[in-house]
């Protein structure tokens, strides 16, 4: 048990409640490499998930001569229909630990960097869209994303919670920081080989790698 009872729980989307991460970061391993900026589906993994591509794309044209061009951004969520219309399962078990938090009567919500449409496409795939349709916060609503902590804060207040109160369920690096910014605890899920276990870590996250775990570790009870 870690701490008091929150009165809010807000979860990240892609790769806490629907398994999208390794399909989206092979698919921008290949676009970036095609683009003149050489790397790899771990590389992308590691230090891209969980970031806006609108952020990505910033941190690669300030830090080399790779140019992606202005509509990157735009080509990029014009294919993830195509991308995740096979394939996109739910995390495992996660769908059990959202009915823990109903069941107790705590609030709850998804923030994430990805788009509404994303979410739209991906919790639709899976079955979870319609116990998140209530409450969908996206980046693209705040002025800057993950690692800073706007987006949970916007989510939070919109929810009508003080930071102190909500907890948040993460698996990014950068998710986990913006977490721990905003003030909140922050459980960071390690249960992708892919993980960056260390840096989740340093970023101040309570780790744990069985979403079976979880209601465990959170005092929802």
């Amino acid at each position: 048990m870690h701490g008091a009872l929150p009165k809010l729980v807000i979860f990240d989307c892609d790769g806490i409640l629907v398994d999208t991460e390794n399909l989206a970061n092979r698919r921008l391993a290949e676009w970036l490499t095609a683009a003149g900026y050489p790397t790899s589906f771990e590389y992308c993994r590691k230090n891209f998930s969980g970031r806006s591509m609108a952020s990505v794309q910033k941190e690669i044209e300030e830090e080399t001569s790779v140019r992606l061009g202005a509509d990157f951004v735009d080509r990029w969520n014009a294919g993830l229909p195509d991308l995740f219309a096979h394939g996109v399962e739910a995390v495992p078990y996660v769908h059990d630990f959202i009915e823990v938090v109903r069941a107790a009567g705590i609030a709850y919500c998804v923030a994430t960097s990805a788009r509404v449409s994303k979410m739209h496409i991906t919790l639709g795939q899976t079955g979870l869209l319609p116990l998140f349709e209530h409450a969908l916060f996206s980046s693209t609503m705040v002025g800057r994303g993950k690692p800073f902590p706007d987006l949970f804060l916007h989510a939070a207040k919109t929810m009508g919670f003080p930071p102190a109160d909500c907890i948040v369920i993460e698996d990014s690096v950068a998710g986990t920081q913006a977490g721990i910014a905003a003030g909140m605890r922050v459980f960071s899920y390690h249960g992708d080989p892919c993980s960056d276990r260390d840096g989740l870590v340093q970023a101040g996250g309570i780790l744990f790698d069985d979403m079976r775990e979880l209601a465990g570790l959170v005092p929802i009870h």
